[in-house]
């Protein structure tokens, strides 16, 4: 254990899990650890599904034994949903993922949901949609925009160049200062059950391209990759809230348009900086 009280450990390994909730005697357990990204799933499905089951089981079995009057903030995906039968989608929507990532989050949730059931613990399933700000790596679209767009203005290139994947898929944005928020709010004030997390507005990358351009004042030329077009994709999500605003009163503060302005602000200063990352989008 570090001075600030901080343990690393490899929750993969069921010991080490137990180990850091014994040491850590939590109040609140976010669980946010997994394997993150849709495209990465697509390369090692295996090691998806395994790390991220296996993460979740032992975190909840680290509780159970260490920690049993703890909450814990589950974090699911909006993935976990796949196509929707309509819009927005709630929760009592069933699950159909459509990639491994969102596979192995919908094993995850359901283990969190068994183990609320079976072993009395108090679990929050937090399902959140596509959140973005500054500090996000440039796996994700928001970030790979933004830090495509800080590159130009940092060099002077007008039009700015940025690359996206399909220009017409439409998801749900929230801040997210907003989703930790969300989460701390669910922690503080809501029962155990199953909570989105989103605006419940939508946006394409063809319209986060020029609303970048917009908040910026420099003209965009947006190329599509076909390289960066992906199976199955579900053309758009979009979630209701209304689950998390009865239970907390949370609402979005951000809008989108200052997302986009801090996060390209965060990059530029990064580049400054000479701290660089690799484009990849969602």
């Amino acid at each position: 254990m570090s001075r600030s009280g901080a343990v690393a450990a490899d929750l993969r390994d069921a010991e080490a899990a137990r180990v850091a909730v014994a040491a850590a005697r939590p109040r609140i357990v976010y669980h946010l650890a997994a394997l993150a990204h849709v495209g990465t799933s697509w390369r090692d499905p295996a090691g998806t599904l395994h790390d991220n089951t296996a993460i979740t089981l032992n975190v909840l079995e680290a509780v159970r034994l260490e920690a049993p009057e703890a909450t814990v903030v589950a974090l699911g995906s909006s993935e976990e949903y796949g196509p929707p039968a309509r819009l927005p989608v709630d929760e009592s929507a069933p699950l159909r993922p459509q990639n491994p990532y969102a596979v192995s989050k919908s094993a995850a949730d359901l283990l969190a949901g068994f183990y609320a059931d079976a072993h009395g613990l108090r679990v929050i399933r937090a399902r959140p949609f596509n959140h973005a700000g500054p500090g996000q790596q440039p796996t994700y679209a928001i970030a790979s925009f933004a830090r495509q767009m800080a590159g130009a203005l940092e060099a002077g290139e007008e039009p700015a160049r940025i690359v996206t994947g399909h220009p017409d898929t439409r998801r749900d944005y929230t801040d997210v200062r907003d989703v930790v928020r969300a989460y701390r709010l669910l922690a503080e004030r809501a029962g155990p059950g199953v909570y989105n997390v989103c605006s419940g507005r939508t946006a394409s990358a063809a319209e986060l391209v020029a609303m970048l351009a917009e908040v910026t004042g420099v003209e965009v030329a947006h190329e599509v990759d076909e390289g960066l077009l992906r199976p199955h994709e579900v053309m758009e999500l979009r979630g209701a809230n209304d689950a998390l605003t009865a239970a907390t009163g949370w609402e979005p503060e951000l809008p989108l348009a200052r997302t986009l302005a801090d996060t390209v602000a965060w990059w530029r200063e990064e580049l400054r900086a000479g701290r660089t990352g690799d484009r990849v989008t969602e």
